[in-house]
């Protein structure tokens, strides 16, 4: 009778949590406090790999069929940091260049079959390596519609958008910080693309959207989006 109790109270538990209960690739149990919060830690990234650099850049192509398996979150995670992950001991240089180390690329990922994910969009948070959700919901398809329905969006499991903040590097540079701000998404895409080759997926970068409605999917209106990088499999 005690262990039926206690096994009605742990399913209680884990049926609570709003985007993941537990993370079985090194992250953990979720606490109360961030399940509250609605932010899924990502688990560690790993920093030296097996594949040459030469490796990943002569098998780098971009990808627009993709098979039906998930990506995992851990796959997801490793994509992120190779995005906009922090990379130096002083907590603060990433994996990107970034003019004046004036950071402006926001990074966002619209999630529809990621393990351990639910459907949603999510901001990635450099400093802490996690997600924060937006909004949950499978939002591929309003993000297919806004990049003129190009389908492999749709048909992707998750989407990273690069989206950035011109201002913070303009306060900086002025007016040449807009042309900075776009070195530096090309320098992200570029990161994305190769550890995507990594970890035997695809991508592609997508330039072609409106903006307007992008922005509505992310929840945010204080960023430009700049790309939109949709992964998986390659079939």
């Amino acid at each position: 009778m005690r262990q039926a109790i206690v096994l009605a109270l742990v399913l209680v538990a884990m049926l609570a949590v709003p985007v993941c209960a537990e993370d079985p690739e090194g992250s953990g149990v979720l606490t109360a406090e961030v399940a509250s919060s609605d932010v899924m830690p990502l688990p560690e990234p790993v920093r030296s790999g097996v594949i040459s650099i030469e490796y990943v850049i002569d098998h780098r192509r971009s990808v627009r069929a993709f098979t039906d398996a998930q990506v995992t979150i851990k796959d997801l995670g490793q994509l992120l940091w190779a995005a906009q992950g922090i990379t130096g001991e002083d907590g603060v240089k990433r994996a990107a260049p970034s003019a004046g180390a004036k950071y402006p690329m926001e990074i966002f990922v619209v999630a529809g079959k990621v393990t351990w994910l639910g459907p949603g969009v999510y901001h990635y948070r450099p400093e802490s390596h996690d997600l924060a959700i937006v909004k949950k919901g499978d939002f591929r398809q309003a993000l297919s519609d806004a990049a003129l329905s190009q389908e492999w969006i749709m048909s992707a499991p998750v989407s990273i958008v690069i989206t950035g903040v011109y201002e913070r590097t303009m306060e900086k540079y002025g007016e040449r910080g807009t042309r900075y701000v776009h070195i530096e998404a090309g320098a992200v895409a570029e990161n994305i693309y190769l550890q995507a080759v990594a970890l035997k997926l695809g991508t592609t970068y997508v330039g072609a959207f409106s903006d307007e409605d992008v922005k509505a999917i992310l929840g945010a209106d204080d960023v430009a989006p700049l790309g939109i990088l949709p992964v998986g499999a390659p079939r």
